[in-house]
């Protein structure tokens, strides 16, 4: 099979060379190059790919600074756009977004056909409009997430108890890890009214499990991505991989959903007022039109993406608090002002705390856990501030560095949450220069849950414990690299010592 493989690899390298070489002696150019965007210089077949690096939003960013906010790249075979400034953000998310409102379609969510039921996935179109609306009215209203707050409340209460016990013993915690951990309980008790992250439970295990290793499968550059014309062969197994990890979750979820159906056609049945109970009494009342499938696809979408980057978003933001300690006293000094030193947080209080807020805005600005928005595709011909974007090429915008941008944030290097106090900027998709969500009718539906989870989180390990860092290193010694996946990680795990107030 090696072999054949092997074999198979040369003989489609040998075509693209030869297809290559003829276009290139015959001077024949599929495109005005005059009117494209600047880029980079182009290799034979495999044009920039090898420009993109382990780390592409910096590699990205460098080549914005030579080339321009807008430029243009050959990835392998596909030609894409590279957006770095907030007003050719707001030109692609906004102004033009019925043009760019549909993404490139990557190989690895052909997994299992979701794909053709996976809400990030589907071209704008009647399915698409059903799935939004389900997310916006049945699941993430304000209404709906007042209503089950208490479910959330007692998960950080849960977490909070953890933290005391490695407190008590003077152990380190992986933050990350914690806070993946509570985000998972959080978003399955919106959900499902109960843990799916329980040592004790081997249907948690293996969900935990899932994700990770989804996670980074789905981080891995894929050579069917650049070549489509390799796809059918999924040469590096990315596929079929995802399509075991894809069909763990969905079976998972299924469950969840077909006992949750059975049990409530018992009289005895109490509803949980969740977020699985809304849903099915939306398909059983025909008031939108989505079944089972639609339904399990959805959930996989939220949990997968909900997760990581929550989880990612936290770790970045103690990370920063530990590197400006004077940023995290002023932070500890509001919420003893506000709650009082070591008392629960409540969502209600989230309001008054507009530091906090900044915190979190300020770890958005400066480590986007989607560096690079999922890619939009061009469904024609654009203009683009004067460059042309042609139909079918993929435009990429980097969150990354639109938030290092020195024209718009000063000091932009620097960690400074007071940057936003009194500031009108917020995270909801409406000021491009901070678009961790994306914007526009891509908008991420789960943006309200997400919030409140941050929030609640943060504010409760800075209000309950002091903070050491392991290993007894300081504050300037601690690791801030970063490694992009999915998501953009911290590259050492962050771990730290928690010390009771």
């Amino acid at each position: 099979m090696d072999f054949l493989t092997s074999s198979l690899l040369c003989l489609l390298c040998t075509w693209l060379l030869l297809q290559a070489f003829n276009s290139f002696r015959n001077g024949r150019k599929s495109r005005d190059q005059s009117k494209l965007p600047p880029g980079p210089r182009r290799l034979p077949i495999f044009g920039n790919l090898f420009d993109l690096g382990d780390k592409p939003h910096r590699s990205l960013a460098k080549f914005a600074q030579i080339h321009g906010p807008g430029m243009s790249l050959k990835l392998g075979s596909l030609f894409t756009v590279v957006v770095s400034s907030e007003a050719m953000a707001k030109e692609i998310l906004q102004k033009q977004d019925v043009t760019f409102s549909n993404r490139t379609i990557i190989d690895s969510v052909r997994a299992c056909n979701h794909y053709e039921v996976g809400l990030p996935w589907l071209p704008v179109s009647p399915l698409w409009r059903t799935l939004r609306k389900v997310c916006n009215t049945h699941i993430f209203n304000n209404l709906k997430l007042d209503a089950n707050e208490h479910l959330r409340r007692d998960k950080i209460h849960e977490l909070i108890a953890d933290v005391r016990k490695s407190c008590l013993k003077g152990e380190a915690i992986n933050i990350g890890q914690a806070a993946f951990d509570t985000t998972i309980n959080l978003l399955s008790n919106t959900v499902f009214s109960v843990d799916l992250v329980d040592p004790n439970s081997s249907i948690s295990r293996e969900f935990k499990k899932t994700v990770n290793e989804m996670m980074d499968e789905a981080g891995k550059p894929n050579m069917a991505d650049y070549f489509p014309v390799l796809r059918k062969f999924d040469l590096q197994g990315i596929r079929r991989r995802m399509t075991v990890h894809y069909e763990n979750l969905l079976n998972i979820f299924g469950n969840l959903f077909d006992e949750r159906s059975k049990s409530r056609k018992s009289p005895d049945y109490t509803a949980s007022n969740d977020a699985l109970d809304t849903l099915l009494d939306v398909i059983e009342a025909g008031i939108e039109e989505i079944n089972r499938t639609h339904v399990i696809h959805l959930l996989l979408v939220l949990f997968v993406a909900g997760t990581d980057t929550t989880s990612s978003t936290l770790e970045w933001a103690m990370a920063e608090l530990f590197r400006n300690p004077q940023v995290l006293l002023k932070a500890k000094k509001e919420l003893e002002q506000t709650i009082g030193k070591g008392n629960p947080l409540e969502e209600s209080y989230i309001n008054r705390l507009p530091y906090l807020q900044a915190i979190v805005k300020e770890t958005f600005r400066m480590h986007p856990v989607v560096p690079l928005l999922l890619p939009r595709r061009a469904g024609t011909d654009a203009n683009l501030c004067g460059f042309k974007v042609p139909e079918g090429s993929q435009v990429l915008v980097n969150t990354w560095a639109i938030g290092r941008d020195p024209s718009i944030w000063e000091n932009p290097n620097s960690f400074v949450p007071e940057r936003f106090l009194g500031s009108e900027i917020d995270v909801k998709g409406r000021h491009f220069e901070l678009i961790p969500f994306g914007a526009g009718r891509r908008v991420c539906p789960g943006l309200p849950l997400a919030n409140r989870m941050l929030h609640l989180m943060l504010g409760s390990l800075i209000n309950s414990f002091d903070w050491k860092l392991e290993g007894g290193i300081s504050p300037n010694e601690l690791n801030m690299e970063d490694k992009l996946a999915i998501t953009l990680k911290m590259a050492e795990p962050l771990r730290a010592i928690p010390v009771l107030v």
